[in-house]
């Protein structure tokens, strides 16, 4: 049943060699790695309003300026990442760059960042995409948990079917949002442009606000740049594009920043123009739907894509951490699990890793996590930061051609992302604080793993030296009871050793007797001995017998076996009628050092 239900779920498996065909296009790439990005349009300048309205109206002016602002820093971001692309083209993005231009320990900081950050990415996105749903529709508002938790097994289960399908799915949604969005702007431009509709009464650019400091200023400024995260993504996964894979990344980027730009400037013009203040009732893009539109089908149509988005966002998280995990795990930073491709060519154990991760965030905040928004903002805006600094110095190395102009760029997105960082962590140092206790703990986590890594390879190194020959084998046959069982598995004990011996724990000593009688009328050539448990424990009487008999064996360069018979029921429920003895002996011994534990299965018929 279980294949089955994995297989309606994620299909069936493919080979390896049709890797090539899990390669996505540019058109589906773009939809798919991008999101997260275009789904900030739909908050980004809102952000920037609320910083100012909370001073006056006055001050909304602004918006275009911060917006301004905003742009000049995704232009260096999107440059600075296409020269990314290009300088590594098998992925890994700001980790790969920190690791080999920085060092290590900024690598692993770069790295642990993003993966927090694709975390918090599906958390978010979600729980805001659910508060949509559950605003438009109110009798959905007390599922709002449950509803989240579904949404994101359902992207994680799309995701878990392979690259092509999930793009080809997921396009939809985020084309129609990014087509819903060019006709609201190109309208309401025109009604505004026409005087259709009348401009709102504000302050001019340019008027003096009073009581608006530098320090509210670049507030709003660093709540804008909320709507550049998601810019990373592409180039963690350049291998998911078809080839030739940097040049299609690069391209795809290009496009993403250009529908970015568009979206974000366009919305932010009408909010202006329409003198839309922020509501906590209503979202910025709502009002300036309803002022165009009215509430008329293309104003559902804005904002039932804009819904979508919203939950679409966590899509890019889906896409880009398995890769990012990847890249991690090579290095022996994370499990090698996470470098183990699925039935579906996938690195399904990234995905479904970050489902559950996502699903305990959302859980603990019980669905409410938009106080984790300034927490994502800086955990993109770190590998921002590193990753530029590692190109500058990577081009001050190399000198290649152009090297100069390539390391302006990367300097610029430097210095742009670090202020930004800065002003993140000054003006929302309340609700940022605990990525300065958490970024430690995830470093000494890829640590620890790296450690162990490092001492199972040292473990496992051939030496060269000789080793000391095993000169025989003791059998060890845990006895339950005299069975047919237990007579085939001292038969077959007998043709690994000719030495075996049976071992009874018994608890009662009238039962204990009658097992004594039963082996004796076996006439097998072993040896019985029994064990008096007055505590009524298994496993203490037979790990004493086994650290006596191990003692003598070592002294003859012997090796100590116990032989575990298992029954097998023909109906896996019947499981549960079983008290599992031997499982449970396994497990004890299987921290036994010098013990080979070995398991012999006998299947029930009926």
């Amino acid at each position: 049943m279980y294949s089955a239900i994995k297989r309606f779920l994620i299909g069936k498996p493919l080979k390896s060699k049709e890797l090539r065909e899990q390669k996505i296009t540019k058109t589906k790439a773009l939809a798919l790695l991008s999101s997260d990005a275009l789904s900030s349009v739909a908050y980004g300048t809102e952000q920037i309003l609320i910083v100012l309205a909370a001073v006056s109206s006055a001050a909304l002016w602004y918006s275009l300026p911060i917006a301004a602002g905003v742009m000049i820093l995704l232009t260096a971001l999107i440059l600075s990442y296409r020269q990314i692309i290009f300088s590594y083209p098998h992925g890994g993005g700001a980790y790969v760059v920190s690791r080999e231009n920085l060092g290590v320990n900024p690598g692993l900081v770069a790295g642990g960042s993003l993966l927090v950050d694709y975390i918090l990415t599906v958390a978010v996105s979600v729980s805001a995409g659910t508060d949509a749903i559950t605003s438009a529709v109110p009798m959905l508002h007390p599922y709002h948990l449950l509803i989240a938790i579904v949404l994101v097994l359902l992207i994680m289960v799309l995701n878990l079917r392979g690259l092509t399908e999930s793009a080809s799915i997921l396009a939809y949604p985020v084309y129609l949002f990014v087509a819903a969005l060019l006709i609201l702007i190109a309208a309401g431009s025109y009604k505004l442009l026409t005087g259709q509709i009348e401009p709102a009464e504000h302050a001019a650019v340019g008027t003096p606000v009073a009581g608006l400091s530098l320090f509210l200023l670049l507030k709003a400024f660093s709540s804008g740049c909320s709507a550049l995260t998601g810019v990373e993504a592409i180039s963690n996964a350049i291998p998911a594009f078809k080839d030739p894979a940097p040049k299609n990344a690069a391209n795809t980027l290009a496009m993403m920043g250009i529908l970015l730009a568009v979206l974000f400037s366009g919305i932010t013009m009408l909010a202006f123009g329409y003198g839309i203040t922020p509501k906590s009732e209503e979202t910025v893009v709502s009002q300036i739907a309803s002022e165009t539109f009215g509430r008329s089908f293309l104003y559902f149509f804005i904002q039932g894509t804009t819904s979508m988005i919203l939950v679409l966002a966590a899509n890019t998280g889906f896409s880009a951490f398995p890769q990012l995990a990847f890249n991690l795990a090579r290095d022996k930073y994370m499990p090698r699990m996470f470098t183990v491709r699925g039935d579906r060519l996938g690195y399904s154990n990234g995905i479904i890793f970050l489902g559950i991760a996502s699903i305990v965030l959302i859980v603990l905040f019980n669905g409410q996590t938009e106080h984790l928004i300034p927490l994502y903002a800086v955990g993109v805006f770190i590998p921002f930061t590193l990753s530029q600094t590692g190109m500058c110095l990577k081009w001050m190395r190399e000198k290649p051609d152009g090297w100069i102009a390539k390391m302006i760029i990367n300097a610029a997105g430097a210095a742009i992302s670090a202020v930004v960082l800065l002003i993140l962590f000054i003006t929302k140092f309340a609700l940022v604080w605990p990525i300065v206790i958490f970024m430690p703990i995830v470093i000494w986590a890829f640590y620890v793993v790296k450690k162990h890594y490092t001492a199972v390879s040292e473990q496992l190194r051939i030496t060269g030296k000789p080793l000391e020959p095993i000169k025989g084998n003791i059998v060890i046959v845990p006895v339950a009871g005299v069975t047919s069982v237990v007579e085939k598995s001292v038969q077959y004990a007998k043709t690994l050793s000719d030495q075996v011996i049976a071992v009874h724990v018994s608890f009662d000593k009238e039962e204990e007797k009658k097992i004594e009688k039963k082996w004796e009328a076996l006439q097998n050539g072993v040896r019985l001995v029994t064990l008096y448990s007055s505590y009524r424990s298994l496993i203490h009487p037979l790990e004493k017998f086994l650290e006596t008999v191990e003692a003598k064996a070592a002294s003859y360069n012997y090796s100590v076996m116990v032989l575990v018979p298992q029954f097998i029921p023909k109906k896996s429920w019947h499981n549960i009628l079983h008290n599992q003895s031997a499982l449970l002996l396994r497990l004890r011994l299987l921290w036994k050092k010098d013990i080979v534990v070995a398991t012999l299965p006998y299947h029930f018929k009926k």
